[in-house]
């Protein structure tokens, strides 16, 4: 029962970290620098579950989860809140971007009104 608290604090911590990590820093060269590294990361760990499925069983039984397959799944879950989130944010910023540039270009093709009576 405490490793199963433990494993839920752990993956909670987790995604409050990637929320107020990536919402916060989104602009900085360190934030991209960041996720790229925890995807090297990240990918590192599923080569090593894949080729070494019994030591991930053992990290889970450290961690309080039963089966090693439980653990990759609980990090594909949160794997996969960072990459919503990340989507999400990203085209979020897209669309302010492109509502600044159609702003703009009306703005520079707008005509008088004075014009259009001449």
């Amino acid at each position: 029962m405490i490793g199963q608290t433990l494993i839920q604090l752990l993956l909670l911590v987790a995604t409050a970290f990637l929320v107020v990590y990536f919402l916060g820093n989104r602009r900085k060269a360190r934030a991209k620098a960041g996720v790229k590294l925890g995807f090297v990361v990240f990918v590192i760990a599923c080569i090593w579950a894949v080729l070494r499925p019994d030591d991930l069983t053992i990290v889970a039984n450290w961690v309080g989860v039963s089966r090693g397959t439980d653990l990759l799944l609980y990090a594909l879950v949160v794997a996969f809140m960072f990459t919503t989130l990340s989507s999400y944010v990203r085209f979020r910023e897209q669309e302010l971007r492109y509502a600044r540039l159609a702003r703009a270009i009306a703005l520079k093709n707008a005509v008088k009104p004075e014009d259009e009576l001449r």
